[in-house]
């Protein structure tokens, strides 16, 4: 499994989510008001946005440069397969999330919904650095399967002891985890 892929695809349900639940807590006064809700939740996206991006940089790194080659035995698992798995095994957490960023529009308005859409921007900016990482050393970073959580996530948790490498061309996901654009027939 793609380790940038695991990565990016918590991004877009949280993004979505956050947006959603701030764009109900436009409608919502609370007990702060709007104006101060919003400029709280402007102060919590960029917060979240930095730590989840920052967060543990050092542990991705290590395993980056440890990385073993491939070999002819390993299974590299689908983009479409790993963000299924990921999503499946997060879906109750995401529900938990996104009800709580809902509930949090009657006291303070917007902010809990734009936390959640800075964690999802977190994690892009993050699959991001990661992309940047593959594309410098020429090498797609891959974890394997049975050392990912039960859920699915958890790319540089205590189980991964490294990753494996593949050359950019390997895999349907792009460096950085995402869709791999191939050139239109003609």
């Amino acid at each position: 499994m793609r380790v940038a892929v695991v990565v990016r695809a918590g991004a877009a349900p949280l993004w979505w989510a956050g947006v959603f639940a701030a764009g109900v807590g436009l409608l919502v006064p609370g007990l702060t008001g709007r104006r101060i809700g919003v400029m709280a939740g402007a102060a919590l996206f960029i917060v979240a946005a930095g730590v989840v991006s920052y967060s543990r940089r050092k542990r991705y790194t290590a395993l980056g440069r440890a990385a073993a080659r491939a070999g002819k035995h390993d299974v590299l698992q689908d983009r479409a397969v790993g963000v299924r798995n990921w999503r499946r095994g997060h879906r109750w957490w995401l529900l938990l999330a996104w009800l709580l960023a809902l509930g949090c529009n009657f006291a303070v308005p917007v902010a809990g919904g734009l936390l959640l859409a800075g964690c999802g921007t977190g994690l892009w900016l993050k699959a991001a650095w990661l992309g940047r990482r593959e594309r410098a050393e020429d090498a797609l970073l891959w974890v394997r399967v049975d050392w990912l959580a039960a859920n699915g996530g958890r790319p540089a948790g205590k189980a991964v002891k490294a990753y494996r490498g593949t050359g950019v061309a390997a895999g349907d996901a792009a460096p950085g985890g995402a869709r791999r654009r191939t050139a239109a027939l003609v």
